[in-house]
C-alpha cells in the first residue's frame, strides 16, 4: 500500500494534531505493517514520540479505524489510545508509542515466560459491550467444521493476530499493538492462535501446547472447543494463501497444519 507522508496531510490537520501535541518537530514514516495510508511516528517539541495512523474519512475501513481506537483504550495490555481527529478529509488516531524490540518465541526463550505473563492477562479482559464487532465464528463462517460454531463463540477481547511484530518488548512487559482485527471470542482464544506463531519459531507442536497450557484460561478449555478452532484456523490460513499468497504465509500455514494435525492425532 501506498503510505501518505506526514507532510502531504493538509495543513489544517495537521495542526489539528498539533492542537492536540503540542509542536511536531519530525515524523517518521512506518516501514512495517501493510493497511494503513498512514502510519507515522511523529516527534514533538517536548520530545515525546506518539505513533500515528489514519485513512480518508470517506475510505470504506475508516470505521475500523474508529472501532480500533474504542478497542484498543479498553484492551490489556496495550498502548494507551490518545485521541482522534477528523479534519479536511482524514480520520487520524493517535497511540503511546511503544518503544522496544519483537520478542523471540523459539524453543527456550527467556520472552516465552512475559509471553505467558500476558496471555493471562489477555484472557481476562472482556469485550466492551458498546462496541460491535463479528464475533470469532461469524467472521470464520463456513471455515469452521459444521456444528462446532458454538464451540468458538465468547466475550472476551481478543486481538486475533498473534504475530511476534505485532509485540514489543517494554520495560512493562510484553504490549500488543495493532488491535484493528480484534473481535468478542473465548477467555483462550489468543492463546490458541499464538499456538502456530510458536510453531513457526520451531516449537514442536506438543512443545508449543505446553506453552500454551500454561495460562489457565487454556488449560481450562475444553479439548473439542481448542480442536475446533486448530482446524478452523489451518481452513482460514489455507484459504489466505490460495487466494492472496504472500511470502510468509505458506510456512504459517505449514505450522498450522501441523497443529491441527498434531489435534487430530492427540484426540
Amino acid at each position: 500500500m501506498h503510505r501518505t507522508a506526514w507532510t502531504d496531510l493538509p495543513v489544517v490537520t495537521r495542526h489539528a494534531v498539533a492542537a492536540r501535541t503540542g509542536p511536531v518537530e519530525g515524523a517518521e514514516t512506518a516501514t512495517e505493517g501493510v493497511m494503513s495510508p498512514l502510519a507515522c511516528v511523529l516527534r514533538t517539541a517536548g520530545g515525546r514520540r506518539i505513533f500515528v495512523k489514519g485513512t480518508p474519512v470517506d475510505a470504506p475501513t475508516a470505521w475500523m479505524y474508529r472501532v480500533e481506537a474504542q478497542v484498543t483504550a479498553e484492551a490489556q495490555p496495550a498502548p494507551v489510545s490518545l485521541w482522534q481527529i477528523e479534519d479536511s478529509g482524514w480520520l487520524l488516531c493517535g497511540y503511546e508509542f511503544l518503544d522496544g524490540p519483537h520478542p523471540d518465541l523459539s524453543p527456550q526463550s527467556e520472552d516465552l515466560a512475559a509471553l505467558v505473563a500476558t496471555l493471562r492477562t489477555m484472557s481476562e479482559t472482556p469485550w466492551p459491550a458498546t462496541v460491535k464487532k463479528k464475533p470469532l465464528p461469524a467472521r470464520w463462517g463456513a471455515l469452521v467444521p459444521a456444528g462446532q460454531a458454538d464451540a468458538l463463540a465468547g466475550a472476551t477481547l481478543t486481538h486475533t493476530d498473534m504475530s511476534p511484530l505485532n509485540m514489543l518488548r517494554t520495560a512493562d512487559g510484553i504490549l500488543l499493538v495493532d488491535w484493528a482485527l480484534a473481535c468478542p471470542a473465548p477467555a483462550w482464544a489468543d492463546t490458541a492462535f499464538t499456538v502456530p506463531r510458536l510453531i513457526h519459531a520451531g516449537h514442536t507442536a506438543e512443545q508449543a501446547e505446553a506453552v500454551a497450557r500454561l495460562v489457565p484460561a487454556y488449560e481450562l478449555a475444553p479439548d473439542r472447543a481448542v480442536s475446533a478452532f486448530a482446524q478452523s484456523l489451518c481452513a482460514v490460513w489455507e484459504s489466505r494463501e490460495r487466494t492472496s499468497p504472500m511470502p510468509h504465509r505458506s510456512a504459517l500455514t505449514e505450522a498450522a497444519r501441523a497443529w491441527a494435525d498434531h489435534r487430530s492425532v492427540a484426540a
